[in-house]
């Protein structure tokens, strides 16, 4: 993770030439690399005192990648914990590979730092890789750190293995297949609203016990990488659910030239997550809390789609592997998505999924 930094910008731009010293809470770039991020480098990371490093798959893989960017106050609350944050982008990352029945084994790290870090702020960072580099089995390779003109931005590349040739693709899913999904659905955008107004929970009175569960969906999403093997056996195709049910099955749809049907009654919802959308669309006399649920985003389960014979075996396997599935749908000959609701009729959710502009 070595340092890098532009040229002197004769703009009158800032650079790390004319950056003022750091502050007492602070330490320099080259110490902080050796401080936090050194200690969570693996084998083949040169203990980051190279420009880069170096990674052979196993005779007979393929290397799987993939990169999702988090900003404050978009992906996660400035306030947040910063070992949460550290964790989630790392988590968000694990999602993906999951969902393409890779396993993980490491990955490279971009941060950028905003003017009001401390030593403290990247010792709990450091704390919070640390715990999921251990949970999941990765180690770091390398990356960047530099300074945020704002707040806080990072960027994870995971990298995992797959049998050679063998990735399940989002574009797999073909007509017969039933449409599965790991989990429970909308938590975490369930969660963000609670987050949004601090007092919608008392007005709801949703309980305590419901309110912490849906908040912590939303801080540290869940990867099913316990079920990567499961989807590398069974699915044809899959990807994991990010920015809303709806919207990521109707790219599945887009992708592999189907039409996807799903009930909105067989989406599993946690208990709090039930009682949340009971509350609120009674008192607000609409279905605005169960849209959201199935539009939203942030959930980190994944949707699959199983050839029908082989769908017993694959709600087996991730149960044996202590994540729970639900057939929710079924993926026919056409184009798009259409979700019903209990009447069978059929459910106008728009985009269906969250959208950065």
């Amino acid at each position: 993770m070595t340092g890098s930094g532009r040229p002197d910008d004769p703009s009158g731009g800032p650079s790390r030439a004319s950056a003022d010293a750091a502050p007492a809470s602070r330490i320099g770039e080259f110490d902080l690399i050796a401080r936090v991020f050194a200690p969570l480098a693996g084998e083949g990371a040169l203990g980051l005192v190279d420009d880069a490093a170096g990674y052979a798959p196993p005779p007979g893989f393929d290397l799987v990648l993939t990169k999702d960017a988090l900003a404050a106050d978009v992906h996660f609350f400035r306030a947040d914990p910063w070992d949460a944050v550290a964790r989630k982008a790392l988590r968000v990352n694990l999602s993906d590979l999951a969902s393409k029945g890779a396993t993980p084994v490491g990955y490279l790290l971009g941060l950028g730092l905003p003017a009001d870090w401390t030593v403290g702020h990247m010792d709990a960072f450091g704390r919070g890789l640390a715990a999921d580099q251990e949970a999941f089995g990765i180690r770091l390779f390398g990356g960047d750190t530099i300074q945020s003109p704002d707040r806080l931005v990072l960027s994870v590349t995971a990298i995992g293995t797959v049998p050679a040739g063998r990735m399940v693709r989002r574009g797999g899913a073909c007509p017969g297949d039933l449409v599965v999904v790991t989990g429970t659905i909308g938590d975490a955008a369930l969660g963000l609203k609670l987050r949004l107004d601090p007092g919608l929970a008392g007005r709801l009175g949703l309980s305590e016990d419901d309110r912490a569960h849906l908040l912590d969906r939303y801080l540290l999403p869940q990867p099913r990488t316990a079920v990567a093997e499961a989807v590398l056996a069974h699915a044809s195709g899959a990807m994991d659910v990010s920015d809303g049910l709806v919207g990521d099955l109707a790219k599945m749809a887009a992708a592999s030239r189907a039409h996807i049907q799903i009930d909105a009654d067989q989406v599993p919802l946690s208990d709090a997550a039930r009682r949340f959308v009971a509350l609120h669309d009674a008192a607000s006399g609409d279905d605005a809390a169960l849209r959201a649920a199935l539009t939203g985003g942030d959930d980190y389960e994944i949707a699959a789609a199983i050839p029908e014979m082989q769908v017993d075996a694959f709600l087996a396997d991730c149960l044996a592997a202590g994540v729970p599935a639900t057939v929710i749908g079924r993926v026919t000959a056409g184009e798009g998505i259409r979700v019903n609701d209990r009447s069978g009729a059929a459910m106008d959710l728009g985009d269906g999924s969250f959208r950065h502009f």
